[in-house]
């Protein structure tokens, strides 16, 4: 059983769905922070152009290098499609921020081989682990 050390320190791309341009959004503070920690930051959010220099896509499907973290900034509501469609990618893991909770898309990712964490935040997971 993968731990959350071993996804963190073995991923390099997280693609973030949800990511705001704006600074004083929770999505770009987070966003912000794992890219000075060396992560690539994919923005997923079809109302922006771009994010940290980094073109955003309007869907994960969209996403044209391989990802290994889908970092989830949506309402619980969203998760289900986004786990479909980060099973479709071959993201290694479905990360759900604070207060997203979703047990079913959760249990689906988790059948599919996908690592699942489910109302964290990866800032504070990151810096615990650090």
């Amino acid at each position: 059983m993968m731990t959350i050390r071993e996804i963190l320190s073995s991923s390099k791309t997280i693609a973030v769905v949800g990511l705001s341009d704006r600074p004083g959004r929770p999505s770009y503070g987070v966003s912000a922070y794992m890219a000075r920690q060396g992560y690539r930051i994919l923005p997923v959010n079809p109302n922006c152009a771009q994010v940290f220099g980094e073109q955003s896509y309007a869907r994960l499907e969209d996403v044209p290098v391989p990802v290994d973290i889908v970092d989830i900034f949506r309402r619980s509501e969203f998760v289900p499609e986004i786990v479909e469609a980060a099973i479709k990618i071959g993201a290694r893991c479905v990360w759900m921020q604070e207060g997203v909770i979703h047990q079913a898309a959760a249990g689906r990712a988790r059948e599919a081989g996908l690592f699942v964490v489910m109302d964290r935040c990866i800032l504070k997971e990151h810096a615990a682990i650090k």
